[in-house]
């Protein structure tokens, strides 16, 4: 019955977004900033309390279809953020492709300008409990972010990502067809 009245939420909403796919739903309460800057695919669930924000002339967050986005989830966007097909995001992450600069001293940070870089998340990722996707990241197809990581950086297909700062300490083996362990510069650790 809850999700029939997301649905039924999402219909009201769909008008205001950029592109709002049927049939995705949306959790209450949520915070929305830039609505028509945000593109949502088809099933899409979106869980209570996500906050989405797009941010100046050129923010853009796209969903892609069939994502999960769990409860407490923050994205911002300043730019171009995208969420590739299939992923899974669990509760308490926060993505962003905004980073403050710091360099005038004296100056609030949060008056100083907006440093912008691309982040992307592949298809079918699974971004772990609490990890923080910063500005610049671009996650390939199927990576599996640990709990609590905080990520920054390029990762190719098929990783497992963790720690803070976050490495590859995973990734599949396309020619054996099993994962295996790596040294955190994605080179393999042992040889089968």
């Amino acid at each position: 019955m809850i999700k029939i009245i997301w649905i039924i939420r999402a219909l009201f909403y769909k008008p205001f977004f950029g592109r709002f796919d049927m049939i995705s739903y949306l959790g209450k309460p949520i915070i929305i900033f830039g609505i028509k800057k945000i593109y949502v695919g088809k099933n899409v669930r979106i869980f209570p309390h996500v906050r989405l924000e797009a941010h100046g002339e050129n923010a853009k967050i796209t969903i892609s279809d069939d994502v999960a986005i769990a409860q407490n989830v923050h994205i911002t966007s300043g730019a171009n953020l995208i969420i590739g097909k299939a992923s899974t995001i669990l509760a308490n992450v926060f993505i962003t492709n905004i980073d403050h600069d710091y360099e005038e001293i004296g100056v609030h940070i949060l008056k100083q300008n907006y440093v912008i870089k691309d982040t992307q998340i592949g298809d079918n990722c699974y971004i772990g409990i609490g990890a923080c996707i910063q500005a610049g990241t671009i996650l390939g197809n199927q990576c599996i972010v640990g709990a609590n990581s905080v990520v920054r950086g390029k990762f190719s297909d098929y990783c497992v990502i963790a720690g803070v700062p976050a490495k590859i300490i995973k990734k599949y083996d396309l020619e054996r067809k099993v994962w295996r362990r790596t040294n955190p510069d994605g080179s393999y650790k042992e040889n089968i």
